[in-house]
């Protein structure tokens, strides 16, 4: 059987980049995550493609993806669900590949919950007032979304506390090289590789 995969977990506040950086990072030629793409109730946004930006669904089928237990995780981010389907991360990781996942922040303290050998990045904004401007130059939301958006980012930010790392988003740049050398790292922790040697000596007890 070959090596379970690794589990990624990126999130943030709502208009930090996470999905900006995503993209980037899997434009990467060293990179070779499978993206495991989230599911939602929210409307796409322009340019936004279903099966590849997003899986987009009614409410109705969320919720009942919810009442199979078909989710990994899921949260409700200003009147919408997010989520994550099981199945596909299952799969991916048993047949050895590392998963990335971009999620809301509610969300990650649930796989955080479930999936404790995750990796868990958060992506933060350089300040307040800048990640406020991405979210109205986006020009996808009303200012009292915005307004909403920004008081859960300041809950949100303060939930860092929760992760493993934190990246600065200030050049998308920046924020990709930081995630792969921070994904490098995380190869050569010990309990990472141990099952390896521990399968190799044949027996656990060779090891003091």
């Amino acid at each position: 059987m070959p090596e379970k995969g690794m589990l990624i977990v990126l999130s943030g506040p709502s208009g930090v980049g996470k999905g900006t950086v995503r993209k980037a990072l899997f434009k990467e030629p060293d990179v070779d995550f499978k993206y495991s793409i989230s599911m939602t109730t929210r409307k796409p946004r322009k340019g936004e493609k279903n099966g590849s930006d997003y899986f987009f669904v009614s409410k109705e089928q969320f919720e009942q993806n919810i009442r199979e237990g078909k989710m990994l995780e899921y949260a409700k981010y200003v009147d919408n669900y997010y989520g994550t389907p099981l199945n596909y991360v299952q799969k991916t990781l048993n047949a050895g590949h590392d998963v990335f996942l971009e999620i809301e922040v509610n969300g990650a303290m649930q796989v955080r919950a479930n999936c404790p050998g995750a990796v868990f990045v958060f992506l933060t904004p350089p300040s307040l007032d800048v990640l406020k401007n991405r979210l109205i130059t986006r020009g996808t939301d009303k200012m009292d979304v915005i307004n909403k958006r920004i008081k859960k980012s300041v809950q949100e930010i303060g939930m860092m506390r929760n992760y493993d790392y934190a990246v600065l988003n200030d050049r998308v740049g920046n924020a990709v090289n930081n995630i792969k050398n921070i994904v490098k790292c995380e190869r050569l922790r010990v309990n990472r590789v141990m099952p390896k040697y521990l399968s190799m000596l044949g027996d656990k007890d060779h090891v003091n």
